[in-house]
């Protein structure tokens, strides 16, 4: 996942250095716990959407590469340009047709060229100036190019049950917030944000995969809320014992919880009229 750079004046750092540092023993495992959790669905997504043979593919904040490599190992793209800010996890893995760019996302002109497919996830959650990016991943498609976006909604309301994931989860939310600038809760405007780049025949859709003991998508919370504990016990709303409690939950037959959800969103550059 590509980092954030510095967000709104409450955050302290960014993604990657502040916390979830790829240099960190086992980050790359917990971004293949999240891509266990999600890789299918997305897949599934663009196999519909028709991304196949032909098509030159962009996947920003790439992380350890899954979404890149499955789409030329399954759906045989021409080729894929994987960019993030820290490439070790992709330089890790080389695969035939997977182009690696180490590059920060907000820069401008980060990459050059257009391509049939560009992907987000999980990425610009983390990122300010969320506007201004999904406009400028928008004209990076080739007319007839499909952008899709996908990143975290939080089921965690006011009137969601009190349990200890809840808890934990509402902490973490605001401890990453105030730490790194995350914000999920734009996230649901994403239609009408595609929209407004540009695009047409905008739709999207929600997953939101089961928290069951020992499964990949309660393994990527339980990692994710050790690795930023610090974050949230600075909210003041748990302490160590809370979060203890809550991973053990996590991990017991007695949790009864909605994960946060993935929204993915997808509009289409409009085709050349011919003069």
């Amino acid at each position: 996942m590509t980092a954030a750079p510095r967000g709104d004046a409450s955050s302290e750092g960014r993604y990657g250095e502040a916390v979830f540092r790829p240099e960190q023993v086992g980050e790359g495992e917990r971004i293949d716990f999240g891509a266990l959790a999600y890789d299918d669905v997305t897949m599934a997504r663009l196999r519909a959407l028709g991304v196949g043979p032909g098509w030159r593919c962009l996947d920003v904040g790439a992380g350890t590469g899954t979404v890149s490599r499955r789409l030329l190992d399954e759906a045989r793209v021409t080729s894929v340009l994987a960019v993030d800010r820290d490439v070790r996890f992709l330089t890790e893995r080389p695969a035939p047709g997977l182009d690696v760019l180490e590059a920060d996302i907000t820069a401008p002109d980060f990459v050059h060229g257009r391509f049939r497919l560009v992907h987000a996830r999980f990425v610009l959650m983390h990122l300010p100036e969320r506007d201004r990016l999904i406009t400028a991943l928008a004209e990076l498609l080739e007319p007839g190019g499909v952008l899709m976006l996908s990143d975290a909604v939080d089921l965690t309301s006011d009137r969601t049950p009190s349990t200890p994931y809840t808890a934990v989860m509402r902490a973490m939310w605001q401890g990453l917030r105030a730490t790194i600038g995350t914000d999920v809760s734009w996230v649901p405007s994403y239609p009408h944000l595609l929209r407004r780049a540009g695009l047409s025949r905008v739709a999207a859709e929600i997953h939101v995969p089961p928290l069951l003991p020992r499964s990949p998508i309660s393994r990527f919370w339980a990692d994710t809320w050790e690795r930023s504990r610090a974050a949230m016990l600075a909210t003041g709303q748990v302490d160590d014992a809370d979060v203890d409690g809550a991973v053990r939950y996590l991990g017991s037959d007695e949790c009864a919880a909605l994960s946060a959800g993935m929204l993915t969103a997808w509009g289409w550059k409009p085709e050349q009229t011919p003069r």
